[in-house]
């Protein structure tokens, strides 16, 4: 195992055995570096490392801490993963997706309040009129967002956002290249909303279902025809 590995393992078993709270200060480096055996310049790539991973938090000449370690906030680094997957990756980022989304909205269906419908109609209405296909996708996400904050369970948020960032969705909606998916994509919005509305969850879960696995459908078909979406621009 190299240094830096070795020093983020050690500086995660620390947290992990409470040495280390949430939102405690590191020791200063040199203390730290002597206490896990380790050079300073390794000490200082495994810090580069987990502030990256949002293990820890750098304030600017106050030190380092350990962050909240909150879920949702540690998986916000998960992100790029989605944002790069193409082909069979992109694929299984959806079928999870499909697995996570319905229950998701049908749990909203009791705790989304008349004006969080309201909301839901006017990014919808929005979504109609969109010019581009990054205005499309940036209402999409506003919409599916939308539904599953009123859960209240941010773990639950961000791992859906997680499976399907804005950059996976621009690139699958250009990979259509017809007017026609866009066109499905609103009705199918429109029968989640209506079922929604209705205060139906087992038709919303059926509505979100129908609309995930259309796009996982077409994703399975393109690989199979060798027809894959290309990168985002």
């Amino acid at each position: 195992m190299a240094l830096t590995d070795e020093a983020i393992e050690n500086i995660k078993a620390m947290i992990v055995a409470g040495e280390l709270a949430p939102g405690s200060r590191l020791p200063k480096e040199d203390v730290l570096a002597c206490q896990l055996g380790l050079s300073r310049s390794s000490l200082r790539e495994a810090v580069r490392a987990l502030t990256a991973m949002r293990i820890l938090v750098t304030r600017q000449g106050d030190g380092t801490y350990v962050s909240s370690l909150e879920p949702h906030l540690l998986l916000e680094t998960l992100s790029f993963a989605a944002d790069v997957s193409q082909g069979r990756a992109a694929l299984q980022l959806l079928q999870v997706r499909r697995l996570m989304e319905p229950a998701a909205t049908a749990l909203a269906v009791t705790a989304l309040t008349p004006q969080d419908l309201e909301e839901l109609g006017d990014i919808l209405g929005r979504s109609r009129t969109a010019a581009t296909v990054d205005e499309f996708v940036a209402h999409d996400i506003a919409f599916h967002l939308r539904i599953v904050e009123a859960v209240g369970n941010p773990v639950l948020s961000m791992l859906l956002r997680v499976l399907s960032t804005r950059t996976q969705r621009v690139r699958i909606v250009r990979g259509t290249r017809t007017q026609r998916s866009v066109e499905r994509a609103h009705a199918e919005h429109e029968e989640i909303l209506r079922a929604l509305r209705a205060r139906d969850a087992q038709l919303a879960a059926s509505a979100a279902t129908v609309h995930v696995a259309a796009v996982e459908h077409w994703l399975a078909g393109s690989l199979v025809d060798g027809d894959e979406p290309p990168a985002d621009d």
